[in-house]
């Protein structure tokens, strides 16, 4: 093998294995001399590959950790696994899976072939992951688009769908994405409205980068995570409401369907409580504790006892014959 910057490659690729290789073993696997491979191994160093030389009368070779983290070289497989993997953590913004994950995806799928590509889409799509939470999912697509506009700092458009329901085009330059756990949201400075705004990720649709470039304006807190926080806590503030909810059956029954932030409190062997201070609303409050497939019995507040006796009177009627 002549062509130098394809025996590195290869050579890299050997090395990435964990274990110990012979340097005659490497010359043999790459059809060339021992003294080429040790000039090898010294190039990868000069690059900050860090690779550790064993004596003896063999010799052998390894990729140790390092200062830094240098380039990996994947193959079809290693590549599709981290693809898949980073997709999931990300669209379900799994606790602990930040920025990073997202930017690591967006660079992975950038670079991609198109056979990959299609094998990640076609294995994500026949998956059904097992999520505790509201469902509140975000397609990784539009993650990555996000991310690459926020990286880029290029101008984008999107729909987004508000709380109330209402459908609005919008246009931001945006500054950053933040994971709170349960969800993704997008921190940006809408130019429409003319200031900052937040979007919640899962509620955003037909993300599209317009290749127009934007100086970063100064965000009016002092980064985007204690902004993003005072937004929820200014929202909590005006929508917040005392949740009391009594369960006929154990305490990790009533958990194991319950968003990770609502935690019940075990008052007998069959029963048990929970007391929160919520900002959602009285459907979505309706609709979780109706899907629990569990007696429960709802103590506050007011409006949700309302809804839900609204709620029973409409489904009964609906199943009366007519």
């Amino acid at each position: 093998m002549t062509d130098t910057p394809a025996r590195l490659l290869n050579l890299l690729s050997l090395l990435q294995t964990p274990r110990e290789w012979p340097g005659s073993e490497l010359a043999e696997r790459l059809s060339v001399s021992p003294r080429t491979i040790r000039r090898d191994i010294d190039r990868l160093r000069d690059l900050g590959y860090p690779v550790e030389a064993s004596r003896g009368a063999v010799g052998g070779y390894r990729l140790v950790a390092g200062t830094a983290m240098p380039p990996l070289l994947l193959d079809d497989e290693e590549a599709v696994a981290i693809a898949v993997g980073l997709r999931a953590g990300a669209g379900h913004a799994i606790e602990g899976v930040e920025e990073a994950s997202v930017r690591a995806l967006a660079k992975l799928e950038q670079v991609l072939p198109s056979r990959l590509r299609h094998r990640v889409s076609t294995l994500q799509n026949a998956t059904i992951p097992l999520t505790r939470g509201d469902g509140a999912t975000v397609a990784p697509q539009t993650l990555t688009a996000l991310a690459g506009a926020v990286t880029g700092q290029e101008k984008l458009r999107f729909g987004y769908r508000a709380g109330d329901g209402t459908e609005s085009r919008r246009l931001v330059e945006p500054y950053r994405l933040v994971s709170t756990g349960r969800r993704w949201y997008l921190v940006a400075y809408d130019l429409g409205r003319e200031d900052w705004r937040t979007f919640r990720v899962d509620r955003v649709t037909e993300p599209f980068p317009t290749g127009a470039r934007f100086a970063p304006r100064e965000l009016p807190a002092g980064d985007a995570a204690a902004y993003m926080a005072r937004s929820m806590a200014r929202a909590r503030a005006q929508g917040e409401v005392d949740l009391d909810v009594e369960f006929a059956a154990p305490a990790e029954f009533v958990v194991a369907r319950l968003p990770a932030h609502l935690v019940p409190v075990a008052t007998g062997p069959d029963r048990c409580r929970l007391r929160a201070r919520v900002a959602d609303s009285v459907e979505w409050l309706a609709l979780r504790l109706a899907l629990m497939d569990v007696d429960f019995t709802v103590h506050a507040p007011d409006p949700l006892i309302a809804y839900m006796r609204d709620l029973s009177a409409r489904l009964a009627a609906a199943t009366e014959p007519a």
